[in-house]
């Protein structure tokens, strides 16, 4: 008996234990999808079983709101980070994506896209700490864009890679697997291809516009460049782009979200609208699909939109389920979609089981990352022409002059969608650092283009507060100008980046005001051009006449009005400024429109014994959706693509005083430079650099770095030589199918030194369907070490109009000391060497196909100058 009681007590004993670990289970786990043990499709089904339909709604906007009764923590899906992270503090940045597709670098993008994620990841654990979970300071960024640069003219075209669907697909794979990272259980951050599909300007129409295309032009040049990044860098979100294609709203396409995205390339992540995209299906004047905000949501969701970057959603897509316009079921299928994204990044899960969250915040613009951006801004620079070995500069020269509206702007240096470096360095600021014992004159020399002056910050002198020069500044802790100022100060002059401190000591959140007060006084009379570069919002009075406002800028741009001042009259003004997100900026400028630019500029380069001159665009006139309507310019994008008629008059006087002279592009897009292709003997484009840029033009200026760049777009002659605008045929666009004569051609870029090409080597036949193996060596046969980017074009020998004249199936970037060889190895796969049929078919049949392979594209019509020293070699095979 005692014995069985004994075992009754252990079995009681047990049974209590069991109990006991039961309710400490489940008092550290109340859901099921608090455990991290579990996986992740049966956490994230149980978290959808604990939501309202109003919640699981509420969680498909990008500001998605907590959800405390489920310890679910508000979350904004919105971060940009095209070319470092933007928008959130200080961060490295590099430059802009034209230029990363110039460096024809494929590991290199790799490691820009680690740094950027480190600094990501770092950013974000630091804005949890301080319990900050607004705009830009998450996890899923809307980055890369690899949409095909078809077309010169498109503001926009500055985003991408250029216009190979091959070069596009190779840095684009490897910049979001630098971002995406390696652990097989979380993700680092999650990358977005957009925009998804057929998209590429106009801006201005792209609300309204209704794009139609061949079969051959979608499969072959058009969607290559997604679904490799769906294919072999397993992005996980993809954002749908504003316009139609074949009558279907991009974001409510069943042929692009279903058919292709998910059945035939069998994408398993989430797909998000473009920014009020949804709104284009109903509102006036648009694509005319909804009869409202209900319908539209409901479209959105049936068709494969997951989350909306907007606000359609909620609460307009409660209603349609309501209503039963659309099935609950497919607002569950979008939600789990998005919440098996935040447990995959860890969100819901210890740090210490995270990887990525021990990434130092120290690790923000540090010196090894602000070396690979100085190393990205050299190998982007492309040395289009180089007459008479102008280049390099000699380094002895006792004067220079840096002329032009680009050479000491530091806003060209970052293009758009840019981050807030803590380096600004400009041509000019290089030159000067490079030659410390010359004399470096500079001048503007010529607004960047009529009617845009260069607007620089308006000095103490012209602004009065009281007996005080500057402006009487009262700073608010709020958005709103309320209550009593924090503190009241004098401001000398409005020139502020408030990283990485705001201006109020202990703001909790990232929202503040400022209001500025005082006096302008204009040192000339005339016409000047008046604006505020800020962040976020605000007003500006004159004489308490509201002179322009404006609201939810995501990244700082320019409001401006024009006025005529008279020399020592006083004007009341009164700015109102507010921040609610991370990248608080403000700058008061002007300039003054009936300003001499020129003849200063000449009379500087006349006692100079070089000129560098710093011309291109500028991203305030070339960019998104923009108001900017001047000459050769129209809403962000280009109506002429040669230069600006201001800048083009500098060139041809400062070229006339027969000096020395040396143009240096700065732009995000082609640029037909045909008078200077003809008359500047030395021609360099260096695109929007980034933070170094000034640095590396300098390098390769005076030869501390031997330019490698390579073009990944056509510089053409004039528009005459381009199709439609809004026409996305193929025919006539790009290198593929360019029946005229470049001015530039894609894949172009000179060096200092020389390389020759030897022992092509390839099977003669090849069995249908096989891989081909293909070698070359490559020596450097020049007197500087350098970079070669070894270029590999197919063609084949059809005769279909629209089959492409050659096509890039390959490149590698290789360093080569002098003397030095290397081989050089491309395995082409069935894929590659396919045709595409009129009817988007893949096509492999018997024939033969050239390869060709050099450090430029092959059986140009015309040789840039000093492309005669750039070999190609030639191959046939045989496929049976």
């Amino acid at each position: 008996m005692k014995k069985l009681l004994k075992l009754c007590n252990v079995i009681l004993l047990a049974l209590l234990l069991q109990l006991d670990m039961g309710c400490m289970a489940k008092k550290e786990y109340e859901y099921k999808f608090q455990n991290p043990k579990l996986e992740v499709t049966e956490r994230v089904n149980d978290l959808i079983d604990q939501m309202t339909l109003a919640e699981k709604v509420s969680q498909m906007r990008y500001d998605a709101p907590a959800i405390d009764r489920l310890g679910i923590p508000a979350y904004n899906w919105w971060n940009e980070c095209l070319h470092g992270v933007a928008r959130a503090g200080e961060a490295t940045v590099f430059p802009q994506a034209i230029g990363m597709g110039a460096t024809f670098d494929k590991s290199l993008m790799f490691e820009i896209g680690t740094v950027i994620s480190d600094e990501a990841r770092a950013k974000h654990h630091r804005f949890v700490k301080e319990n900050k979970r607004g705009i830009y300071q998450g996890l899923t960024f809307w980055t890369p864009n690899i949409n095909i640069f078809r077309d010169p003219r498109w503001g926009r075209g500055q985003e991408t890679y250029g216009e190979d669907p091959y070069l596009t697909g190779r840095m684009g794979v490897n910049f979001i697997k630098g971002l995406q990272g390696d652990d097989p259980k979380y993700f680092k951050v999650i990358a977005t291809a957009k925009h998804f599909a057929v998209h590429s300007g106009p801006e201005k129409s792209r609300h309204e516009d209704n794009y139609h295309t061949s079969d051959k032009d979608l499969k072959e040049t058009y969607l290559p460049a997604f679904e490799a990044a769906i294919k072999e860098a397993n992005v996980q979100s993809v954002m749908c782009a504003y316009n139609r294609y074949r009558d279907e709203a991009c974001c409510g396409s069943n042929l692009l979200l279903n058919d292709i995205l998910r059945k035939e390339w069998g994408f398993d992540g989430y797909v998000v609208s473009d920014c009020w995209a949804l709104n284009d299906f109903w509102e006036p004047n648009k694509h005319g699909l909804s009869k409202d905000a209900t319908e539209a949501s409901a479209l959105a969701v049936e068709r494969g939109t997951d989350l909306n970057c907007g606000n359609v959603f909620d609460p307009n897509l409660t209603d349609a389920v309501l209503k039963g316009i659309v099935d609950e079921t497919k607002v569950d299928r979008a939600l789990s979609r998005l919440m098996e994204a935040r447990f995959k990044l860890g969100m819901f899960d210890p740090d210490q089981m995270v990887p990525w969250s021990d990434i130092p915040y120290e690790v923000v613009g540090s010196e090894k990352h602000y070396k690979l951006s100085e190393k990205t801004a050299r190998e982007s620079i492309v040395l289009l022409k180089d007459e008479k070995q102008t280049l390099p500069l000699d380094k002895n020269i006792s004067s220079i002059a840096v002329i032009g509206p680009n050479a000491n702007s530091k806003q060209v240096l970052l293009g758009n969608y840019h981050g807030t470096p803590h380096n600004r360095i400009t041509p000019l600021k290089a030159i000067k650092e490079k030659l410390p014992n010359a004399q470096v004159h500079y001048a503007k020399g010529s607004n960047i283009a009529e009617g845009w002056p260069l607007l620089e910050s308006i000095p103490s002198n012209a602004l009065k507060n009281g007996s005080n020069h500057g402006l009487k500044g009262e700073y608010f802790d709020n958005q709103k100008w309320e209550g009593t100022p924090k503190f009241t100060r004098n401001d000398s002059v409005i020139d502020f980046i408030w990283m990485p401190k705001k201006p109020i000591d202990g703001l909790v959140s990232d929202e503040f005001s400022v209001k500025w007060t005082g006096q302008l006084i204009a040192p000339k009379t005339g016409k000047y051009r008046i604006g505020l570069r800020a962040s976020s919002g605000g007003k500006f009075y004159v004489n308490d006449t509201l002179k322009f406002e404006f609201s939810d800028d995501h990244e700082p741009k320019t409001r401006y009005f024009d006025t005529d001042l008279v020399q020592g009259e006083a004007k009341d003004i009164r700015i109102e400024f507010f921040n609610y997100h991370t990248d608080p900026q403000a700058q008061l400028v002007w300039a003054h429109m009936d300003e001499d630019l020129l003849s200063t500029a000449i009379e500087l380069a006349k006692k100079s014994e070089v000129v560098v001159l710093c011309l291109g665009l500028s991203p305030d006139i070339e960019g998104e959706e923009m108001p900017v309507v001047l000459e050769g310019f129209d809403k962000g994008d280009r109506s002429e693509i040669s230069l600006p008629k201001s800048q083009l008059r500098l060139m041809k006087e400062v070229a006339a005083l027969d000096k020395p002279i040396v143009l240096v592009l700065m732009n995000g897009s082609a640029l037909a430079v045909n008078w200077a292709d003809e008359h500047i003997p030395a021609i360099v484009e260096s695109w929007y650099p980034g933070e170094f840029g000034g640095k590396a033009i300098a390098d390769v200026l005076f030869g501390d770095y031997n330019p490698a760049g390579r073009l990944p777009v056509t510089f053409y002659k004039s528009t005459e030589d381009l199709p439609d605008f809004k026409s996305y045929d193929m025919t006539n666009r790009t290198y593929k199918y360019f029946k005229g004569e470049p001015l530039y051609p894609f894949g172009h870029g000179l060096s200092y030194t020389n390389f020759t090409y030897d022992h092509l080597e390839m099977p003669n036949e090849i069995k249908l369907n096989e891989d081909i193996p293909i070698t070359v060596e490559v020596t450097n046969t020049g007197k500087r070490e350098g970079d070669e980017v070894v270029q590999l074009y197919i063609s084949h020998n059809v005769h279909d109009e629209d089959a492409p004249v050659h096509s890039l199936v390959g490149f590698e970037r290789i360093s080569l000391s002098v003397g030095e060889t290397k081989k050089v190895s491309f395995k082409i796969t069935p894929k590659q060497y396919a045709r595409i049929t009129s009817e988007g078919k893949i096509d492999i049949t018997p024939g033969s196909i050239q390869f060709h392979v050099g450090g430029k594209q092959p059986n140009l019509k015309t040789n840039p100058k000093g492309a005669e020293l750039i070999q190609v070699l030639t191959k046939t095979t045989t496929l049976k």
